[in-house]
């Protein structure tokens, strides 16, 4: 996988060759958030100044040249949120992925260590976005997440390319009461006595919904042991509960309209 480093108005973001449509993986630098969520924090729930939310909002979307974006308040369920047409940003509660076939229209998962595990099916031009952390792990939400773009938009999985974006790794994944908390993750998973490799049972998720081997691909970073990612682990170990949110996004390119006007005439 070729992973290629962006940096557009002071903001650092990386993309994949792989997946073969606009998105970014953005880290926490370049935004004008003040501590503790500097700088490029992208979450309105956090306790940030909401002006400088929408700043850094604007700032990514200029980065990616996407003229919309629609975000989650994400709350570590399985719900799927399909993503119609708009001209305004959104944020809708109480969902945890997106699907869509919306030209222009940029779907937002925050994280702070959870995975977002990016979608594009090249031949039905239709992406999705899933917010995973170790609940919706459990929750299987990136299947539940295939499983729509399957209903509503009649993809076939062995098209789909994913993406796995910067997120907790097997070096940190510490998961001291992991009895309780993760009572069917397989000990194949399990890299130590209490920690576990999050990118390998993704990974597995998303070929058992559908998807060939060769069209998954995971960045294999850690948001923990990189600084220039938010992380709540470390934010925690240092003695603060109050951390950002870094963003992934995915488009599909806007139309051109003078094409569009074009074919019209």
């Amino acid at each position: 996988m070729a992973l290629q480093q962006y940096k557009s108005e002071n903001l650092l973001w990386y993309r994949s060759s792989h997946l073969g449509v606009t998105h970014g993986m953005f880290t926490r630098l370049g935004g004008v958030s003040k501590p503790p969520h500097a700088s490029l924090n992208l979450s309105r729930g956090v306790g940030d100044d909401p002006q400088a939310v929408e700043t850094n909002r604007s700032m990514l979307k200029r980065a990616l040249s996407i003229s919309r974006l629609v975000s989650l308040g994400q709350v570590h369920g399985d719900k799927i949120l399909k993503v119609e047409e708009g001209k305004k940003d959104q944020e809708v509660n109480g969902y945890d992925a997106l699907v869509s076939d919306i030209p222009g229209t940029g779907l937002l998962i925050q994280q702070a260590d959870c995975q977002a595990v990016l979608l594009h099916d090249p031949t039905r031009g239709v992406i999705g976005a899933a917010h995973c952390g170790w609940r919706g792990t459990i929750a299987d939400i990136i299947s539940k997440t295939v499983d729509v773009m399957i209903s509503e938009y009649l993809i076939d999985p062995k098209n789909l390319l994913a993406l796995i974006s910067p997120s907790l790794g097997p070096c940190c994944a510490q998961f001291t009461n992991h009895h309780k908390e993760l009572p069917n993750i397989s000990v194949d998973y399990q890299v130590t006595n209490d920690h576990f490799n999050f990118w390998a049972i993704s990974r597995d998720q998303l070929r058992d919904a559908g998807l060939q081997e060769k069209n998954i691909v995971c960045t294999e970073k850690c948001t923990s042991c990189d600084e220039r990612f938010f992380s709540y682990r470390r934010t925690v170990r240092n003695g603060c509960l109050t951390t950002g949110r870094n963003g992934s996004v995915i488009a599909l390119p806007k139309l051109d309209e003078n094409l569009m006007k074009k074919k019209s005439a």
